[in-house]
This record gives structure tokens, C-alpha cells and sequence, in this order.
């Protein structure tokens, strides 16, 4: 065979490559068999099966997933229980009077946002009936009246402290609930008029931030009674029904009757509710009867929802309603009043207090006043109310700002600090000049003496109470107009309420015009436990009984509280230093009380 060159060429003979056979190498019959990596878990754990294994090798994100899990729950729980700890503490915090955040950020904001005065004081009310409705209102928290350190006795009740609101901080009577847990055991509202009334065009509120005072032409603004007796009645069947009465009538003449162991007015243990009433501008002043007939109507209507019964007869505002103030005028609506309010439709009647100006403040309009109390009956008497007069203001030498100077010449009754010094005096004599008694009526029964605070005392205290006074609880029912049943005679001879023995404070002599260390004896109780709550008693005051005074106008601490106390009134009352001092004013005195008898005592001891 020829290639292409002519060339023989050799066949082609196919090469066979030799069959190789692959076989395992033969192990020794005891060798271990030779270590595998592709199945790394097998050699721990022989006996699991390959599913098991693939188990195994999942199982390490789970894990991890479910310790992020657990730390993003611990860290859900300290965020949710931080949040819930500051919400607890900043309401703790802002539900305490005690908060500075009230003085001197809630007060300052109310006036940044309401320019106009009764603007801004319309939205405080808004607002703290609000937050009662949610539980969210300030309140005194602590009980710090519990000792009984402050305690007084005022129409047979012994009350928590002697500090009392004035009426014209709640006219409409919507939030006395939320004023009596600021603190006071004395809330006055109203003034109630027998019909509706605006009062006098607005503006008529004015401010004087300098001076921490007020000028306000009101005109005696009012819903009228019929409403406040409306709200009142409301307010004790909602009480009767949250201590398990009921919420129907019959509830409601429980708690009136005294049932439910509070006073039926301020439905508070240790403290008292007074409701202040007034004529209506369009009823002519001459007309006596119809004047007396206007307050009648509103006693009418308010006086079982009341402890107390103010009648004002002393608002510069409304025309000739000061010339009230003269005696025979005066005696007759007060003897109206009174009458009215001993026909009031429940067990214990409401006591009556008359509401007097501090302008008329000569020697024959003193005499007078007190002679109508003890004609007619009346209980007390409320000594100071706004004033016509413009004090002084500031020290000598003091300009004031064009502005603040001129709202002074703006017409209406002015109310501030400058008008303290007018209030100790009128309460100085008013007490002396009641305390002497009427023509007609014998003197009441002598207060414990006093002795200086500046000396030791050389009298055992124990020995200060006469046993007339010890037995006067007994006595009351003894000048009632009308005679009492065989068993009615024999309970009401019962004491009213077993108080402590009187304390030892000490009081200066009436007529010192310097700051004193103490209430007087007769205005306290030794500190103690205060008794359980009883049925509440009359409030019913015989004729020959010491008159009671509470005391208002220019009281803005602690000091000059017991000034007016010591002065012989049993309540001081406080409204402008409420307005520029916010809801925690009231502490704030009563602690500063405390502070100044603590002081004084400790000064007689080094003594």
C-alpha cells in the first residue's frame, strides 16, 4: 500500500491498553476505619441518624434568634416600666399642691394666655373641674392636718385647720370638691342671686401684678339659685351613691340627715361648706321686704346643701347695698335669713353669718352690726370684703408703672395684701364689741385668758377652761325658739363631739398689734387622733353664745394668719393670694403656721 508520497506504508495495527481494575486496598481485620471530614458530626454522635444531624447543624441561628428575642423583651419591659415610673412620679408630682410647678408655671401661663383677668380665671376653673373629673386635680397629699395641730372648734364641728377660700372663687359652685382638696376647711361659693344676673359689662376684673391685687366690679355675677341648688343637688346624690346609698331621693335626705357621717355640706370630715347668697340688682333697695324676700328665696332654695349661710350685704359693686349695713334695715333681713334657715328640711341646720364691709368701719356702724347679730340671731360674722378705699402701695418713695397706676382709678372694690393691716384691726374690734354683748342680750360666756407669749406662763393651761365653758355643749338647745319632746331634750344634751383637752399654744394679749406665737387656747385642740366621724351635728347656735368670726382681705401667709387669729377670729380667709399663688397656697400658709408657732415656742423655751 502507497502513501501520497509513492511510498509503501505499514498497516496500521490497533494497540489494546491493558484493563486496570480499581479495587479497594485490604485493611488489617482489626484497623479503624479511615477518618471522614464531610460528615464532621457523625464521630460525636455515632448513634443519630443523618436527618438528626441536618437538625443539629440548624439549630444554631434559632437559637440565636431567640436570645435576640429575649433581649428585645427585656429591653420592652425597662423602657415600659421607665415610662410607666415617670408617668407615676410626674403625677405624683403634679397632683401635689405642694409642687412649685403651680405657683410658678401654671399661675404666670394662665395670665400669658388670658390678658383679660376674668378670662384667665374662667379657664383655671375650666380646667380644675376637668382634671377632678379624671382624678388628675392637685390635692393635699400627706393628710397633714391628721395631728390636729391646727384643729378648731366652729359650730360645734371640730375642723381639720383654720383656713378657709372666699366666695368669688367659685360663684358657680362647680368645683368645691376640688378646692376642698387643696387644703382649707372653710369653701365658700356664690354669691347665689334669687334670679339670674350678668353683673356689670366687661371688662370688670383688673389686675395689679406689682402688687399682687385685684380691683373687680363683678356686680355680683350669677347663674342664680335655682342653678346652684341644681349642681349642689347633684354633688350629694353622686356622694350618696359612691358610699352606697343610692342615687334617688331618699339617698339624698341620708346624707342631709347626717347618715353618712359628714357634714351635709362640704360632705368632708373636719371641714365645712359655705354658700353665700345675695339681692338681685333690680330689687329695690328701699323695699326692705322685697330684699328680704330675695335672700329668703335663695335660702330657700341652698340652705340644706350648705353648713353655713353667708349673707352679703357689703359688695361695693352693687348700688346701695351697704346701706344694708344700717340697724334696723340689717336686723330685719338677718332675722328673715335666720327664720329661714331654721325651717331648712333636714336634722341639722345650717349656721348664719353675715358678710360685712371694711369701709364702714366707724364706732357707730361696728355698734350697730353686732347689735343686729344679736338681735337676730345670726352666728357670725365674715369681717372684710373688697374695699371702695385705694391704700397705699409699696414703700415710701415706690413709682409705680403708669399702667398699674392707672387701674387704679378704674371703679370697683379692691382686694390685695395692703388690706391686712385693716382686717387685724376690724377683727380686733369686732370681737370686743361682740364680745360685750347687746342691749338686749347678756353677754356670752368668757374666752379662757390669755397670757404673753413673750413670758412663761404661771398658769398650769389645764386650769384655763371655766366650767361654764366645759358644759356650753350641753347648754345649746336651751334658748331654741321651739319647744323639744321629752326624748329630744334628753339627746340634745349630749355633747356635740367629745374633743381632746385644749392645747397650751400660746397667744399674745388682744390688744398687741405684733405677731403672736399661737391660736388662742380657745380656738384649739390638743393634738390627737381625731374621733370617727359621726352623725353631723346641729349647727344650730344659741343666742347667748359667743359669736364666731371668720376673717378675709389681705391674707397672704402664714404669719398674718395667726395675726388675725390671735386677733379673736377662728377662720382666715384667703382669695387674692389664692388667684396669684395657685392651688398650693393653702399649704403653703398652714405649713408657714406651723413653721411660726414652732419658732415662737422655741423662743419662749431659750427663755
Amino acid at each position: 500500500m502507497k502513501g501520497l508520497n509513492g511510498l509503501a506504508r505499514a498497516p496500521i495495527v490497533p494497540v489494546l491498553a491493558p484493563r486496570i481494575t480499581l479495587r479497594p486496598p485490604r485493611r488489617p481485620l482489626h484497623s479503624k476505619p479511615p477518618f471522614r471530614l464531610t460528615q464532621p458530626s457523625l464521630p460525636l454522635y455515632p448513634r443519630l441518624s443523618r436527618r438528626t444531624a441536618t437538625d443539629l447543624s440548624t439549630s444554631r441561628p434559632e437559637q440565636i434568634e431567640d436570645v435576640r428575642s429575649t433581649a428585645s423583651r427585656l429591653k420592652n419591659l425597662f423602657l415600659g416600666t421607665s415610662i410607666a415610673l415617670f408617668l407615676t412620679l410626674t403625677y405624683l408630682y403634679i397632683t401635689d399642691t405642694r409642687a412649685s410647678i403651680h405657683r410658678y408655671v401654671s399661675v404666670p401661663l394662665l395670665r400669658l394666655l388670658y390678658a383679660d383677668a376674668e378670662d384667665a380665671h374662667e379657664a383655671g376653673t375650666r380646667y380644675l373641674k376637668a382634671l377632678y373629673t379624671f382624678g388628675l386635680h392637685p390635692r393635699e397629699r400627706g393628710n397633714q392636718d391628721a395631728t390636729g395641730d391646727l384643729s378648731v372648734e366652729v359650730f360645734g364641728h371640730k375642723l381639720d385647720n383654720p383656713i378657709g377660700t372666699s366666695a368669688g372663687i367659685d360663684k358657680g359652685a362647680e368645683i368645691p370638691d376640688a378646692l376642698l382638696a387643696i387644703g382649707p376647711a372653710v369653701v365658700e361659693v356664690g354669691g347665689a342671686t334669687p334670679l339670674p344676673q350678668e353683673g356689670n359689662p366687661k371688662p370688670r376684673v383688673f389686675r395689679i401684678p406689682s402688687q399682687n391685687a385685684l380691683i373687680n366690679r363683678y356686680g355680683l355675677n350669677s347663674p342664680g339659685a335655682a342653678v346652684l341648688a341644681t349642681r349642689l343637688r347633684q354633688r350629694v346624690r353622686e356622694f350618696a351613691y359612691s358610699v352606697g346609698l343610692g342615687l334617688d331621693e331618699e339617698a339624698e335626705r341620708k346624707v342631709l340627715d347626717g347618715e353618712a357621717g359628714v357634714p351635709p355640706g362640704s360632705l368632708v370630715s373636719g371641714k365645712l361648706m359655705a354658700v353665700q347668697v345675695a339681692k338681685n340688682k333690680s330689687t329695690p333697695d328701699a323695699d326692705i321686704e322685697a330684699v328680704k324676700r330675695d335672700y329668703v328665696v335663695c335660702v330657700n332654695e341652698l340652705a340644706k346643701y350648705a353648713d353655713i349661710i353667708v349673707v352679703n350685704v357689703s359688695s361695693p359693686n352693687t348700688p346701695g347695698l351697704r346701706d344694708l349695713q344700717r340697724v334696723e334695715p340689717l336686723t330685719n333681713i338677718l332675722t328673715g335669713v335666720v327664720n329661714a334657715a331654721k325651717q331648712t328640711q333636714r336634722k341639722s341646720k345650717p349656721a348664719v353669718m353675715v358678710k360685712v364691709s371694711p369701709d364702714e368701719d366707724s364706732e357707730e356702724q361696728v355698734s350697730g352690726i353686732c347689735d343686729a347679730v344679736w338681735e337676730s340671731g345670726v352666728d357670725g360674722i365674715i369681717v372684710g370684703n373688697t374695699t371702695k378705699r385705694r391704700p397705699d402701695l409699696g414703700p415710701k418713695g415706690h413709682v409705680m408703672q403708669n399702667d398699674e397706676a392707672n387701674l387704679l382709678l378704674e371703679q370697683g372694690g379692691y382686694s390685695g395684701p395692703e388690706l391686712f393691716e385693716r382686717t387685724v384691726a376690724l377683727v380686733k374690734r369686732y370681737r370686743k364689741t361682740l364680745d360685750e354683748g347687746s342691749k338686749s342680750q347678756p353677754a356670752p360666756a368668757p374666752s379662757p385668758p390669755k397670757f404673753d407669749s413673750q413670758k412663761p406662763a404661771e398658769t398650769d393651761p389645764e386650769t384655763l377652761l371655766s366650767p361654764a365653758q366645759l358644759d356650753d355643749s350641753t347648754k345649746r338647745d336651751e334658748a331654741r325658739l321651739k319647744p323639744l319632746t321629752a326624748e329630744a331634750e334628753e339627746a340634745s344634751k349630749q355633747p356635740l363631739i367629745q374633743l381632746p383637752e385644749h392645747n397650751s399654744l400660746f397667744s399674745s394679749d388682744s390688744s398687741s398689734e405684733t405677731a403672736t406665737a399661737g391660736l388662742s387656747a380657745s380656738h384649739h385642740v390638743e393634738q390627737g387622733k381625731i374621733p370617727t366621724p359621726a352623725p353631723a351635728p346641729s349647727l344650730e347656735a344659741p343666742s347667748h353664745k359667743e359669736k364666731v368670726i371668720f376673717a378675709t382681705g389681705g391674707i397672704t401667709n402664714g404669719k398674718q394668719a395667726l395675726d388675725v387669729l390671735n386677733a379673736g377670729a377662728s377662720v382666715a380667709m384667703v382669695y387674692t393670694a389664692l388667684v396669684y399663688g395657685g392651688v398650693g397656697t393653702v399649704s403653703r400658709i398652714k405649713e408657714e403656721i406651723r413653721e411660726e408657732i414652732g419658732s415662737q415656742q422655741a423662743l419662749v423655751k431659750r427663755r
